[in-house]
């Protein structure tokens, strides 16, 4: 299958027929491999490699070296589904030319599209970094970066004003150019007006059903990561207690002397342990 482009997910709204769109996250070569074979149409490099992968407690933390580190693990992977890189706290706060810098590193590192949090407020920023020619996702609802401002990981949209707020950040989002739109963590209502009020689609996690696409954390989808189980996360496997259970079974193989076996083990010819004196511990096996 062709490799899918900024503009193709474009045009992914369930509303004109197209199926929902599937987002997964990834931060390395080996997971970017298994997202792209199992179907995933987008592959983000999230900012939550600050959290699930480098031991942070929040995204704050993470840095754009680190972002266009993991960025060029999982491009070299060369998967079918658009790569896109989440730019980091503070990598376009500051001003447009370091927004349209920070941008191009990601780019640079192999994404095919940037994600950005927030609203109107990013308008500048956005129309700066399309305007050099690379697609931007928005986020809006509940943004991460913006914990410390919310007070906290809360639901967003609850009333009719903040509701009404989310629908008018879209509509800017949209108009400045964004190919698509993650909203986090709002109302299965908001969420679908949301969705009608813009013509590009909208990925949601914690946002209900009714969204253009759906999007988890590698790691949750997994469990690989257990010890937080949001409301919105459904674990598809087990992963960390398997790896658990296999990593007992090696240590107590080794302890006990059972790993490697022989067949595990290389062994001089016999003619040549001859040759050295090791007599008795030589096989045909070379």
């Amino acid at each position: 299958m062709s490799k899918l482009t900024a503009p193709a997910v474009r045009a992914l709204k369930v509303r004109s027929g197209a199926d929902p769109i599937v987002m997964l996250t990834a931060y390395d070569a080996p997971g970017a491999r298994i997202v792209d074979e199992a179907g995933a149409d987008l592959i983000l490099v999230g900012d939550s490699v600050a959290m699930v992968v480098l031991g942070f407690d929040d995204t704050l933390q993470v840095t754009i070296d680190d972002m266009a580190h993991h960025v060029a693990a999982v491009a070299r992977a060369k998967p079918r589904a658009l790569v896109i890189g989440d730019m980091p706290w503070l990598s376009y706060h500051v001003s447009v030319q370091d927004s349209v810098r920070n941008a191009a590193r990601l780019m640079k590192a192999g994404a095919q599209a940037v994600k950005l949090e927030g609203g109107a407020k990013r308008v500048p920023m956005i129309e700066a970094i399309i305007d050099a020619e690379m697609p931007v996702m928005g986020h809006i609802g509940l943004t991460p970066q913006s914990l410390h401002a919310f007070g906290g990981y809360k639901v967003q949209g609850r009333n009719q004003a903040a509701a009404l707020a989310l629908v008018a950040d879209a509509q800017a989002l949209q108009s400045a150019g964004c190919f698509a739109i993650v909203l986090e963590c709002v109302p299965d209502e908001v969420a679908r007006m949301v969705t009608d009020a813009v013509d590009v689609p909208t990925i949601g996690i914690g946002a209900g059903p009714h969204t253009d696409g759906q999007v988890l954390v590698y790691h949750d989808v997994l469990g690989i990561e257990d010890r937080i189980t949001p409301k919105f996360v459904r674990r598809y496997g087990s992963l960390k207690e398997q790896s658990v259970a296999a990593l007992t079974a090696f240590a107590s193989d080794v302890r006990n002397c059972r790993f490697p076996s022989e067949t595990e083990s290389y062994h001089l010819s016999s003619e040549a342990a001859e040759a050295m004196g090791l007599y008795g511990s030589a096989t045909k096996t070379a």
